[in-house]
């Protein structure tokens, strides 16, 4: 019986093999999780990304705090540390909510090809001047080919954080629909006609008389396109510092008072005009 047992020992460890290298035990370990990370990096880079809404420019679609994702492969993804760009999905169309580019310095913004030592950050407007499109903004009204872009009164109002209350009015773009804010005693900023340059695209803010926009700093490039914006999966207006943040119970009263559980979930897709 002893023979027997010693020959089933010596038989179990022969299946076994021999024992695992330091670095094997290590990888086994981390290899799944470097997998993972790798997988969530390549989704992010080239498939989908987040965006953190953080100005009232495109009240009353996107609040401060809203958490959106986009569709990066819409557009063409760039691959990383290169210059190269995946194959476009489709082209950017008139009316989408889009995410893209410009460069920032000392508070001054302005394309990244005309600044190219500023600071990349993202931003996020509607996309409403396609190349070869003659537009113009003027006395409150945005004119696309020579026609001015109607809109008409939808008899509710809208009041931003500080108090200010706002018309929404519905505008109707050339192929969307969709809410704009207007001040009755304020004045946005204005634009002379001209024609979007081949390549490029004319942004503005649905908070028509609050945006930083085309306006001001011009068109972008479609190279600094990012995609559109697709799904809210997060909103909160949330106005803690990142040290409270560290506190539970901050997490705890935010998720309880300001969450706003209403809003994950909605997309962002243009109606069609009204006929």
């Amino acid at each position: 019986m002893a023979g027997e047992s010693g020959k089933r020992a010596v038989v179990e460890d022969e299946e076994q093999g021999p024992p695992l290298s330091l670095a094997r035990r290590i990888w086994d370990q981390v290899g799944p999780v470097a997998l993972a990370v790798g997988i969530a990096l390549v989704i992010r880079a080239v498939v989908i990304e987040s965006y953190y809404v953080p100005s009232e420019s495109m009240l009353p679609t996107l609040l401060i705090g809203d958490h959106v994702f986009v569709n990066k492969f819409a557009y063409g993804a760039r691959i990383p540390f290169t210059d190269i760009r995946l194959p476009a999905v489709r082209e950017p169309k008139r009316g989408e909510i889009v995410v893209f580019a410009l460069g920032r310095r000392d508070g001054q913004i302005c394309p990244l090809d005309e600044c190219p030592g500023f600071e990349q950050e993202g931003f996020v407007k509607r996309l409403v001047g396609l190349p070869g499109d003659r537009v113009e903004y003027r006395a409150d009204a945005f004119y696309v080919n020579d026609e001015r872009v109607p809109w008409q009164p939808t008899g509710a109002t809208f009041k931003d954080e500080a108090g200010h209350e706002f018309n929404v009015v519905e505008e109707s773009l050339p192929g969307c629909r969709h809410p704009i804010l207007d001040h009755p005693r304020m004045s946005g900023l204005t634009n002379a006609a001209f024609t979007v340059p081949p390549g490029r695209y004319y942004f503005l803010g649905d908070n028509r008389d609050n945006s930083n926009d085309s306006r001001r700093w011009g068109t972008v490039r479609r190279e600094e396109l990012k995609g559109p914006v697709i799904i809210n999966y997060w909103s909160w207006n949330n106005q803690e510092s990142w040290a409270s943040m560290l506190n539970p119970f901050t997490w705890v009263r935010l998720l309880w008072s300001e969450m706003r559980w209403g809003r994950i979930g909605k997309t962002y897709r243009c109606d069609a005009p009204a006929s």
